[in-house]
């Protein structure tokens, strides 16, 4: 793999929610492939977890991704005041893809809060599978465990695949 373009990951400010709110409709809609979620009426996906990073708790934290000028990508962690932190959404525009730039995004998001992670997959996202897998044996070689939980509430949906690491790896 060739070394990645610049890529800067930086906390969201306030200002950044016209961005992030355009990104995630993106991310929901590559999502709803794997899901068979359709838009609301208004065009528009769920937003709860969007709306859960700009309440200023401070058990969310969201980071944006840009390459120059361009913004090519999100995070959102939850559960920052708990013992592990959850990496609950993790978006890079598809034309920023297959360069590092996730990977990347990820170790710099992880590293500015050390301790043990957490995150979710669809076993029908093949990408998905092999990208977040990646993550884990680099950020945790060898380390790193990987088991499906059933979605809650949602029996008729196939379980999620979370995989778990802890950084620094002991």
């Amino acid at each position: 793999m060739t070394t990645p373009p610049d890529v800067t990951v930086r906390p969201v400010t306030p200002t950044d929610r016209p961005t992030v709110e355009r990104l995630w409709l993106l991310f929901r809609h590559d999502l709803s492939e794997f899901r068979g979620q359709l838009p609301n009426p208004d065009g528009t996906f769920r937003g709860e977890r969007l709306e859960a990073v700009f309440s200023g708790s401070e058990d969310w934290a969201a980071y944006l991704f840009s390459r120059g000028a361009h913004p090519v990508g999100f995070a959102f962690v939850r559960a920052l005041t708990q013992p592990t932190r959850v990496l609950n959404s993790f978006f890079v525009v598809r034309g920023a893809r297959r360069a590092g730039i996730g990977l990347r995004a990820v170790q710099e998001v992880v590293a500015r809060h050390p301790g043990a992670w957490t995150v979710a997959f669809q076993d029908n996202n093949p990408r998905a599978v092999q990208f977040w897998r990646r993550v884990g044996e680099t950020i945790a070689p060898g380390a790193w465990e990987e088991e499906r939980r059933p979605v809650p509430g949602k029996p008729d949906l196939p379980p999620d695949v979370w995989i778990s690491f802890r950084y620094p790896c002991p």
